[in-house]
């Protein structure tokens, strides 16, 4: 089994001891996946919605009680800086709170943005994650282990419901079939996670979570970007932006790329052809014929699937093009799946539509 090459997940607990086995689990039934190593950022104050809304790629303006949501925040070129999961619901003592759980590697920079933006808005950004720990229960029987263990089972995905004494339950749409996240109290976790493995979970780590990840094309920050991604590259438009609000960083380029034509390039799968010898690692390049067309994302070996890896390459590479990932004794023979590549129907983005029409006017 290869590990990852990375260290986002030092933090974690990797595996429990049959990753594979631990993946069969989150795939057929349901596993559960201490990710405490995220943070946890908190936005209270009667401002919260409305200010988020300026900063943010979504819409949260008037975001309801009780739903979460993903986010990005974006530089002034609308390069993607960070990404967060979002969860609007109620604290321990019942006051409203937006929560922001990241990658571990973006508390000190988010918070530092958040708050030098707080200006004379009623809001206190704070860091939380030394008090909330996130576990996620992955697999079909989500509802089913939630049930058992006397959590509130949120009705849709991004439904989010505080559980008592603190902390909130958090239903997500990936990875796999169904999912939540579960973000307790950090001193409660391990009676947490024992409450969840009693209800009917497996005990899991992250290289499982993170193969159905890759299989369900969830890019990760840091791993499946680089400093020049933009939201459209790795299906973040939807999720994790909204088309029709404006008023925040890097909206030009956004609102730009969709009227006007395509990203440069796109989040695929790629498949290896490789057996027990070194894999790629994220940064790697993509080669097409001895240039350069993308980069390696997050390499994951799947249940099914073998050797997989998410890659950002340029739009305009075949499906069917022979490609090598790595390089040096990490070179590997590479093909897209071509069920991973973006669906394109023909029909022209509005702006470059409305320039055609424009020219035949003319």
């Amino acid at each position: 089994m290869t590990l990852p090459e990375h260290h986002m997940d030092d933090d974690a607990t990797l595996h429990r001891g049959d990753p594979l086995a631990e993946q069969r689990a989150m795939a057929r039934s349901a596993a559960v996946v201490d990710r405490s190593h995220r943070s946890v950022i908190a936005v209270p104050g009667e401002d919260r919605l409305t200010w988020l809304h300026l900063l943010l790629t979504q819409h949260v303006s008037a975001l309801p009680a009780d739903t979460g949501t993903e986010a990005l925040i974006l530089d002034l070129q609308g390069r993607v800086l960070h990404h967060m999961v979002v969860g609007h619901c109620a604290d321990a003592s019942g006051d409203a709170v937006v929560y922001l759980d990241t990658e571990p590697g973006e508390l000190a920079d988010l918070l530092d943005y958040l708050t030098k933006m707080v200006f004379w808005s009623k809001v206190e950004p704070r860091d939380t994650t030394a008090e909330l720990a996130v576990l996620s229960v992955v697999g079909p029987d989500t509802p089913a282990v939630l049930a058992a263990a006397e959590i509130a089972v949120p009705a849709a995905p991004h439904g989010v419901l505080a559980l008592p004494g603190g902390g909130f339950v958090r239903r997500m749409e990936w990875p796999g079939v169904d999912a939540a996240d579960v973000v307790v109290p950090r001193a409660e976790k391990d009676d947490w996670l024992a409450r969840l493995t009693a209800a009917g979970a497996r005990p899991a780590g992250t290289m499982a979570f993170e193969a159905l990840r890759v299989e369900s094309l969830r890019p990760r920050l840091g791993l499946d970007t680089d400093d020049r991604t933009i939201p459209h590259e790795v299906g973040w438009i939807g999720p994790a932006v909204h088309l029709e609000k404006g008023c925040y960083r890097g909206q030009e380029t956004v609102a730009r790329v969709a009227n006007l034509g395509r990203p440069p390039r796109q989040l695929v799968l790629l498949h290896f052809d490789a057996g027990d010898e070194q894999l790629p690692v994220p940064g790697d390049p993509v080669v097409r014929e001895g240039r350069t067309v993308g980069r390696v994302g997050s390499v994951v070996q799947h249940h099914e699937l073998g050797a997989v890896a998410l890659a950002l390459v340029k739009r305009s590479v075949p499906t069917d093009a022979d490609l090598v990932a790595g390089v040096g004794e990490r070179a590997t023979p590479a093909r897209i799946d071509p069920d991973s590549v973006p669906a394109d129907d023909g029909t022209l983005p509005p702006g470059r539509a409305a320039q055609m029409r424009g020219g035949l006017r003319g």
